[in-house]
């Protein structure tokens, strides 16, 4: 079992952005079976809330499946559980390692998958989903690939 857990500040736009946006690219590549996928925050300001309006009406707009979830933040045993843990920007990856200090090794960029040194579009300050969701795409699609490489 492949695990993977996208990480952002809130857990309400970015990261279950490219939670449901990965569940796609595996459910459409038959691979389901073979993935377990999730995402949190590194704060506990939002925990509880849905996915913020304007990150449904992206994904919806794309085609991709999205349910009803609440906000959470990252536990200690979260990084012990999962093999890739995939953050959006670098306040993120700072975060973590404040929270768990050196143990957070398996903690990478998103953007960093693609050949890239920038964080992941903020819609939350941009209000421009549509780059955040591109972000999102070419990251997960990006890191399906390596993961599916390596089998």
């Amino acid at each position: 079992m492949i695990s993977v857990m996208f990480v952002c500040h809130g857990n309400i736009c970015r990261s279950p952005m490219a939670e449901f946006v990965m569940k796609d690219i595996v459910r459409k590549n038959g691979m389901e079976g073979m993935f377990v996928i999730d995402s949190c925050a590194t704060s506990r300001e939002e925990i509880g809330n849905d996915m913020y309006p304007p990150a449904k009406r992206m994904l919806t707009e794309k085609g991709v499946r999205f349910g009803k979830r609440k906000a959470r933040q990252i536990t200690e045993e979260d990084l012990a559980k999962y093999d890739h843990l995939i953050c959006m920007d670098r306040n993120n990856m700072r975060n973590l390692t404040r929270m768990f200090g050196n143990k957070a090794d398996k903690v990478r960029l998103m953007m960093n998958i693609v050949g890239e040194e920038r964080d992941v579009a903020d819609p939350w300050y941009t209000g421009d989903f549509e780059a955040t969701y591109d972000d999102v795409l070419r990251g997960c699609s990006a890191l399906f690939e390596e993961i599916v490489g390596k089998k």
